[in-house]
């Protein structure tokens, strides 16, 4: 018998209905308890004559949104979540899910148990194992594929996406999107089932399907994962649905599930999902609250100032943007437009959606429009001397209480806070392009920064859904200090033999979407060299520069997808590998005596991984970043380092990566482990002769 003062799950009786609701704040995770509840209502429903049918339901804001994350990587505890589906499955009378919120992982797979799922108009259903580098492990790949036809299982379980509800009833998921109430509808379709043949989804064979557009469908996937496990592992269990019997199938999933949960991709990937969660608690800010805001002016209105501008409107806030003179101020306008409408038109968000964000916006001449506003945002030409100025203006024209904050990618926030006059009131909110969909927003504190400020940072990136990544000032903080490391490495590959298509492949072999080469031409070959050319006063002449070929290419208007040519040659929207590019670097190499010779794909990956993990490493002791989660988060979130690797410093413990660093004592570094001492086995430093770095 369920005792209802201790346990999360208890029973109402509804006229022959017993209505099984849930109730396991915040997302009714499937718990040991949880488990242990469920399949004694199943139970005791059994028994008990009075009861005819079953509704599984959930309070709170959303049905079982997946599993416990207290359990993750532990020894599974019994009941075991396949067990609870299979009593629910073969239960002799009526089983209906009422599902709202996010039926997800674990909490699918019971909906997928039921007989019937009965769904709010804004209820989603999933199975984002994957992304954990798991497979669904209680039914997910054996039911799913019969109940929705291969294809479309396929898409849901490889993918990880979330299914909207009326998409789910032309699958054939759901049974019905419940009008009104939705624990009413369910406990009438439990009713109307009572007495009729019930529909055993394990039991049905899967539908009909094409080989060979499967295979292709399969091709895909493997492609997208870009040498993840688990999506591929996905497919090739859910495709047993098709031939074995729910039994055998099962016991191959759940073998499956078990093996990668103790594989190194589900441990990154585990490790990236509580970062992500941890990126926001940042040790001192404990007690610091966030000023308030609601009112925000975005200074610039180009494509940066037109990104934050969409992501803060989509997350409901009143945006003021400003710009010097009325042409420059309609072109904004425009950008917002047209993105709008490319969201509305591919479907993301409808037309009152649409108006609804747009008419948030206040689009306006001269900074005297963010008078009232509670945090500003500067968006304005990479210049030390133009922020200076405006943030001189915004010290005068902002109200006391606002936070002021510059979008400078590499530039000193110190002395932009200083020339404001105000510097207790200033932080840097690094948005990455395009603002309103990448997730890292890396919040700079300067030296004078106040505590609520910066809370005020983390507040917005909450609020805007984004990976908060707090750090301290220095030349491209984190994500860019690195993103220099790895392009060096990437520049010494060029002149000691290898081309830029090669480095490219070697790079997406890792893992990456998009090589360095290729990522240089998507955001401008002039960004890096204005950067390299400020720094200039200051380099090292005894160290080997890396960017000669770069800035040669940049002399020559070559920069990148925006002039038709840069590292590669576009034409009709493809890169082509270019044989001027090819000439100039072999040119470079016999200019400064460099004997060119090939260079493997693994030599590549491995001294660009060494520059990676070293830089992030003085990054650490210099006590720019705090954590080396924080690392983790700028490179996955920003710069697309493979998630299912954790990220560079949690790999470099997992794989026992040797660091050295040129100025601090060799260390290994770990969110976990803190700070212990590693040989000296990579130096940096050595690159000014050879290519790069050797693990």
């Amino acid at each position: 018998m369920i005792d209802a003062s201790t346990s999360p799950v208890r029973i109402e009786f509804h006229d022959g209905v017993a209505l099984v609701l849930i109730d396991n704040p915040p997302v009714n995770a499937t718990s040991r308890a949880v488990r242990a509840g469920l399949l004694e209502a199943v139970h005791s429903a059994r028994t008990n004559v009075a009861v005819k049918a079953l509704v599984i339901a959930c309070e709170g804001r959303t049905f079982v949104a997946g599993g416990d994350i207290r359990e993750f990587g532990k020894p599974p505890l019994e009941p075991l979540l396949p067990d609870v589906c299979d009593a629910i499955e073969t239960s002799a009378k009526p089983v209906v899910a009422a599902l709202h919120g996010t039926a997800l992982g674990g909490g699918f797979e019971i909906a997928l148990a039921c007989h019937a799922r009965v769904m709010n108009n804004d209820a989603r259903i999933g199975l984002p194992e994957v992304k954990l580098g798991l497979i669904p492990g209680a039914g997910g790949t054996q039911r799913l594929p019969r109940l929705a036809g291969m294809r479309a299982a396929l898409d849901i379980i490889a993918s990880g996406r979330q299914v909207k509800a009326a998409e789910a009833v032309s699958l054939g998921i759901a049974d019905c999107v419940a009008e009104g109430d939705l624990r009413g509808e369910a406990i009438a379709v439990a009713r109307s089932l009572v007495g009729a043949p019930l529909r055993r989804i394990g039991e049905l064979a899967t539908p009909d399907f094409d080989a060979k557009a499967i295979e292709a469908a399969r091709g895909v996937i493997e492609k997208k994962a870009r040498g993840q496990i688990s999506p591929v592992k996905a497919g090739e269990i859910a495709m047993l649905a098709a031939t074995l019997p729910l039994r055998q199938g099962l016991a191959r999933e759940r073998a499956m599930f078990v093996e990668l949960m103790g594989g190194g991709q589900s441990r990154a990937l585990r490790h990236a999902f509580f970062a992500e969660r941890e990126a926001s608690r940042v040790p001192g800010l404990e007690n610091a609250a966030p000023r308030a805001f609601e009112s925000i002016g975005v200074v610039g209105a180009g494509t940066m100032g037109a990104g934050v501008a969409i992501a803060l409107a989509d997350a409901g806030l009143r945006v003021t943007v400003v710009e010097t003179g009325a042409a420059a101020l309609e072109a904004g306008r425009a950008r917002v437009r047209s993105a709008y409408e490319r969201q509305t038109k591919s479907g993301r968000i409808d037309e009152s959606q649409s108006a609804e964000r747009q008419a948030r916006m206040a689009f306006a001449e001269g900074l005297e429009a963010l008078s009232s506003c509670d945090l500003v945002i500067e968006a304005v030409f990479e210049d030390m001397a133009v922020k200076q100025a405006l943030f001189r203006r915004l010290g005068l024209i902002a109200k006391s209480s606002a936070v002021l904050a510059t979008n400078t990618s590499y530039l000193d926030v110190n002395a932009i806070a200083a020339a404001s006059g105000r510097a207790r009131d200033v932080i840097g909110l690094h948005f990455f392009a395009p603002a309103n969909i990448m997730r890292l927003l890396e919040i700079a504190r300067g030296a004078d920064s106040s505590a609520d400020a910066v809370a005020t940072g983390l507040a917005l990136a909450k609020r805007l859904g984004k990976i908060p990544v707090v750090c301290g000032v220095c030349d491209g903080f984190i994500g860019n200090r690195i993103l220099a490391a790895f392009r060096a490495q990437a520049e010494f590959a060029l002149e000691d033999g290898a081309l830029p298509h090669e480095v490219d492949a070697a790079m997406e072999a890792f893992g990456f979407p998009m090589g360095p080469f290729a990522v240089s031409d998507l955001s401008g070959l002039d960004i890096a060299w204005a950067r390299r050319k400020r720094l200039e006063p200051s380099r090292d002449p005894q160290t080997r520069y890396a960017s000669r070929v770069a800035d040669r290419l940049c002399a020559m208007g070559r920069l990148g997808q925006k002039t038709g040519a840069g590292w590669y040659r576009y034409e009709s929207g493809e890169r082509i590998v270019d044989p001027v590019v090819t000439k100039l670097i072999e040119d470079v190499s016999a200019e400064f005596a460099i004997k060119r010779a090939p260079i493997d794909a693994e030599t590549i990956q491995r001294n660009i991984r060494a520059a990676i993990v070293n830089e992030g490493a003085k990054i650490l002791a210099e006590r720019v970043a705090s954590r080396a989660l924080d690392i983790d988060m700028a490179m996955i979130h920003g710069f697309g380092y493979p998630p299912w690797r954790g990220g560079p410093m949690f790999e470099a413990d997992e794989i026992g990566l040797p660091l050295v660093l040129k100025d601090v004592e060799a260390v290994a570094l770990s969110c976990g482990r803190g700070w212990e001492p590693a040989p000296l086995l990579v130096d940096l430093a050595r690159s000014n002769q050879t290519f790069g770095a050797t693990v």
